[in-house]
């Protein structure tokens, strides 16, 4: 039999990993679950603004890629991002994104906050995570070599004394003190699993709180004392100006939309 001859189109692995994040509602899903922690189909429905029944779909094809994990409770599935790995190419890809449109005096603050401290999955990130990443490079506690940080045994010390047990940290199957570039700051942050130590022991301590619906968190009053007395850091939950780089706060119409 005679005819023209049919080429099979061949399934490239890293078109269809990139493909996931081309939807503008998983784009958002994956935002959210930057904060390192799990959520259900709903939640997610309601931070990208879609249905459950969209979520759930998506998020099928997300754990098929193994770009997402999900653990099931009975009768409830909650999911999480799968690995450090895939926090930081969703970050990486934040790094080129061009900056987000502001449409509301909401998303204004939202915006603000998450710039000022945030959870990058799993450690510190934003305006507090560089300073105090750079506070512990300054203070010979971590050195930086190209895109890798090295606890000193300075570090090693200090970080015991603050009840960091970095043996322990030592001992996970994973990067101990990565460079992650920070999408907001476009400076380096702590990760790995000493980063993860210390976001732990910060909450521990109550310096920084997680806030709802956000990957954003709050430094307490007892965490601006901390800052300051151990690591020499003057940190403030007003980094940014609340209205504005002009001194003028954004002017809203009745519908909560800047004008």
């Amino acid at each position: 039999m005679h005819g023209r001859s049919v080429r099979v189109k061949e399934t490239v692995p890293l078109a269809e990993a990139a493909a996931l994040l081309c939807e503008p509602s998983r784009a958002k899903m994956v935002q959210c679950l930057l904060d390192g922690r799990f959520h259900t189909a709903t939640e997610l429905a309601v931070y990208a603004g879609i249905t459950p029944q969209t979520a759930s779909h998506h998020l099928y094809k997300m754990t098929e890629c193994n770009l997402v994990q999900v653990k099931k409770n009975g009768r409830h599935r909650y999911y999480r991002l799968s690995s450090a790995e895939a926090a930081q190419m969703i970050e990486s890809l934040l790094c080129i994104a061009p900056p987000e449109k502001i449409r509301s005096l909401k998303q204004f603050d939202r915006y603000h906050a998450i710039r000022f401290a945030r959870t990058c999955y799993d450690h510190l990130a934003g305006k507090v995570g560089v300073a105090l990443t750079e506070a512990m490079r300054d203070l010979a506690i971590l050195e930086q070599r190209e895109n890798c940080f090295y606890l000193t045994e300075k570090g090693k010390l200090c970080l015991q004394e603050f009840g960091i047990d970095v043996t322990a940290a030592l001992k996970k199957r994973r990067s101990f003190a990565r460079c992650c570039l920070d999408w907001s700051e476009r400076r380096y942050h702590l990760a790995g699993s000493l980063g993860h130590a210390i976001l732990e022991r910060l909450l521990t301590l109550e310096w920084i709180r997680r806030l709802p619906h956000t990957r954003a968190v709050q430094v307490t009053e007892e965490g601006k004392r901390g800052f300051s007395q151990v690591f020499g850091l003057d940190v403030r939950n007003e980094p940014f100006n609340p209205i504005g780089d002009t001194g003028i706060r954004p002017e809203v119409n009745r519908k909560g939309e800047l004008s």
